[in-house]
């Protein structure tokens, strides 16, 4: 299995444990939740059982009964309610002789159907009989999101606090992209990496779907320009699949796609015209443990000024691609390349994968250990020009780095122009924030940096390749 090394030690070391465990693997659609578990215990469990989408009450019921029926309980009586359902369950664990009874219910909200009483009956089966006992490790997944941190993880009731392990399953990094493509036979560069990972993000799913002796051109156009394309419709389900469909996600979604600087709440609001409540907030946070949207705070500012920025690449790329393909381009990807709109993506979505490997960056920098604020940053003087800095890395050892984000297809050559510039964007940052630190300038790039009369100004460069260390084994 590629990556998944914390996660991995995370639920071996609950099985291990001398106590019964309850753990909640959640995350976005697509990104290994399932493949994770069943890897990990080698497909092996006491009790398994997967929830039907948009299945009704008494199907959800009637098909754990056949489950439990099939792994052990052949004569077990049909279950009235969840009630009597997780009464059965507890009674096949009771059987068996195995050191630990690992259960593992997937896609558990899809069982949640309304007015069933499961949550009622999964805080009793669990605080009722599982938790007395040492040798239970419960084990729920799902990709409805707002179900898990709502139903579950923000609980009030019964399962309040009851969560003993959370693990949220994570989109790969470059490097374990990298790993991927390799196992699948894939001739790509890391610059081909690195543009797919622009497009597609870390999802292992949509990974797994290249096919070998295409180039990366071909292949997004016949996964998501191809009407026929396996991602074709990708958008609408993810969507669906993550989150309660009062809008609200979408929504917030759809107003940060316009705004790649982000936006602060009340901003969200009246631009969305969305009420605000406490399902303002919610939506918020559940976009935010999913990886869709990130928050940061600019020093100096009030925690009322903090922004909340799209961060999904997948999402992006829709956007901007995806729902402009009016025309049924098939070959739309393909068509867009070089193109000035393409251009003006790429340099975006660059300065984005970097900020997605700030670990990386920081290793390369020689400073994994320390502890850092990162944030871009921006100044609309009127006495000179607007000044916007595309990466800060604002160090706890006393400097701050001011990364310029650079995606060429060429070495990069600072010349003159380009040096003013940069003193420029330094001056103005320390004439406005007066730091109390030493501050760097330091150029990312996708090709490197070219040695000339005018490179001396940086105290740093980051290459591509330096993005694609290993992540730490958190």
């Amino acid at each position: 299995m590629i990556g998944r090394k914390h996660e991995k030690a995370r639920l071996l070391e609950a099985a291990s444990s001398k106590y019964s465990e309850f753990v909640a693997v959640y995350g976005r659609r697509r990104v290994g939740k399932t493949f994770l578990v069943r890897e990990t215990f080698n497909y092996s469990f006491s009790f398994q059982h997967s929830g039907l989408s948009q299945a009704s009450y008494a199907l959800q019921l009637s098909e754990f009964w056949r489950s439990l029926k099939a792994q052990g309980l052949p004569d077990c009586p049909r279950p009235h309610n969840w009630f009597d359902a997780f009464e059965s369950l507890g009674n096949l664990l009771a059987k068996s002789s195995s050191r630990k009874k690992i259960v593992f219910l997937d896609e558990l909200p899809w069982m949640d159907t309304p007015r069933s009483n499961f949550v009622s009956a999964l805080e009793h089966f669990w605080n009722g009989w599982a938790s007395a006992r040492k040798d239970i490790l419960l084990i729920i997944c799902g990709s409805a999101t707002s179900w898990i941190i709502s139903k579950v993880l923000k609980n009030h009731g019964g399962l309040h606090n009851r969560v003993t392990v959370r693990l949220p399953v994570r989109p790969f990094t470059l490097s374990e992209c990298r790993d991927l493509t390799e196992e699948m036979g894939l001739r790509f560069s890391e610059r081909d990496i690195a543009e797919c990972y622009m497009v597609m993000g870390g999802v292992p799913f949509y990974w797994s779907r290249l096919q070998r002796g295409l180039s990366l051109a071909q292949n997004i156009d016949v996964l998501f320009f191809n009407s026929d394309g396996e991602l074709h419709n990708e958008y609408q389900e993810l969507f669906s699949s993550l989150f309660k469909m009062d809008g609200h996600h979408l929504t917030i979604l759809e107003c940060l796609g316009k705004h790649h600087g982000g936006l602060t709440r009340k901003e969200i609001q009246i631009n969305s015209k969305l009420t605000s409540n406490g399902n303002l907030t919610q939506a918020l946070e559940e976009l935010e443990e999913c990886g869709f949207i990130r928050r940061y705070l600019q020093p100096g500012f009030p925690k009322s000024h903090q922004l909340f920025q799209l961060f999904d690449n997948f999402t992006l790329f829709h956007y901007q691609f995806m729902a402009n393909n009016r025309a049924d381009d098939a070959h739309f990807w393909t068509n867009s390349l070089n193109s000035p709109m393409h251009t003006t993506w790429s340099g975006l979505a660059f300065e984005r994968l970097c900020f997605q490997h700030i670990e990386q960056i920081q290793k390369s920098l020689g400073i994994s250990g320390v502890t850092c604020n990162c944030y871009a940053w921006q100044f609309k003087g009127s006495d000179r020009r607007g000044v916007q800095i595309d990466l800060i890395i604002d160090r706890q050892d006393n400097i701050i780095n001011l990364c310029e984000i650079k995606f060429t297809r060429k070495a990069f050559a600072i010349d003159r122009n380009y040096s003013d510039n940069l003193q420029n964007k330094l001056d103005t940052f320390i004439e406005e924030t007066s730091p109390q630190k030493a501050v760097h300038l330091t150029l990312i790039t996708a090709n490197g940096v070219v040695s000339n009369n005018y490179s001396g100004i940086l105290q740093n460069s980051i290459a591509l390749e330096d993005l694609f260390q290993p992540p730490s084994m958190k």
